[in-house]
């Protein structure tokens, strides 16, 4: 994985090991993207445990500063729990956490990279505009497989 000059210092991308949890979730849940009816000691656990998917870390001085889960199913990638340390936006953490996770998917084969942002979230649609995201024609439906107790927005 690539090591690279941030804004304020060096930083190096890794696969997550065992041990990043409870700071991935920490830094999941200060940035907003942690949802009831999704636990995130769950999500890591799956898609660290498949061939076809993975979750990025940025490490800085020692500390998780940013991550991105990143997989594909054979033929489109997608990427979810992008998150930079609040702290820390502005400095070039999200562009390198993206940046490694098209690498991740390039270096596999996959030719184009899906995104679901949250309806409502401007300054997430913003960012990946500037990456050279663009909206497509489409709507995203879904259908939850196990169910729950939980109710709401279930992205």
């Amino acid at each position: 994985m690539p090591h690279m000059d941030i804004e304020s210092g060096s930083a190096a991308v890794r696969p997550a090991r065992d041990g990043d949890e409870a700071a991935l979730a920490a830094l999941w849940e200060a940035c907003g993207l942690t949802r009831p009816w999704n636990d995130p000691m769950k999500d890591i656990a799956f898609a660290r445990g498949g061939p076809a998917s993975e979750v990025l870390v940025l490490e800085r001085e020692g500390r998780i500063a940013a991550s991105a889960m990143v997989g594909h199913d054979g033929h489109r990638g997608a990427v979810y729990y992008v998150a930079a340390d609040p702290a820390h936006r502005g400095e070039g953490l999200g562009r390198a956490i993206m940046a490694a996770a098209e690498d991740w998917l390039r270096a596999r084969g996959v030719w184009k990279l899906n995104l679901m942002v949250r309806r409502g979230n401007e300054q997430a649609m913003g960012f990946y505009a500037e990456l050279g995201y663009a909206q497509d024609e489409v709507v995203v439906m879904s259908k939850r497989m196990v169910p729950h107790a939980s109710r709401g927005d279930e992205t």
